[in-house]
């Protein structure tokens, strides 16, 4: 089944249901499903790849606004990012653990033979590709910092 096809299966029981917070989240991914199909290139198709980073997209972008919203003291503007997060993560693949990627990076180090700081590109290109959907890229990044530091 695909995204779009679960997506409005969930629109049908929000809708049935008259959740208005799923409902928003629901329709912010489908409108970014039909983007994706009508930019150029697509021919109105789109993979699970792009489906994956589309909707990494969005998490990102909640996370950004609900950092700022609390910064702000707007907790009422907080909660719907929350609530379009929890959402989202339904449709995301399952997020690593800090140690499972702290044990993904060190054996990509080994793999690689990274020694210091200069080697962070060779260890970051690979361990993006490795995690990709399954972990934030400001963590790894730290992560490899920190490890190779």
């Amino acid at each position: 089944m695909s995204l779009e096809q679960k997506i409005m299966g969930e629109m049908k029981e929000a809708m049935k249901s008259k959740n208005e917070a799923v409902l928003r989240a629901l329709r912010a991914i489908k409108a970014e499903i039909i983007k994706a199909k009508t930019e150029p290139g697509a021919g109105g198709e789109i993979d699970e790849a792009t489906e994956q980073k589309f909707l990494q997209k969005m998490m990102k972008q909640r996370k950004d606004s609900l950092e700022i919203f609390e910064q702000q003291g707007r907790a009422d503007l907080a909660a719907k990012e929350k609530e379009e997060m929890e959402v989202i993560e339904k449709f995301l693949p399952k997020q690593m653990t800090e140690e499972e990627i702290v044990a993904t990076l060190k054996s990509i180090i080994a793999e690689t033979g990274a020694t210091g700081a200069a080697d962070m590109g060779k260890v970051m290109g690979v361990a993006t590709k490795q995690m990709a959907g399954k972990a934030d890229g400001k963590i790894i990044s730290q992560l490899v910092k920190t490890l190779l530091g």
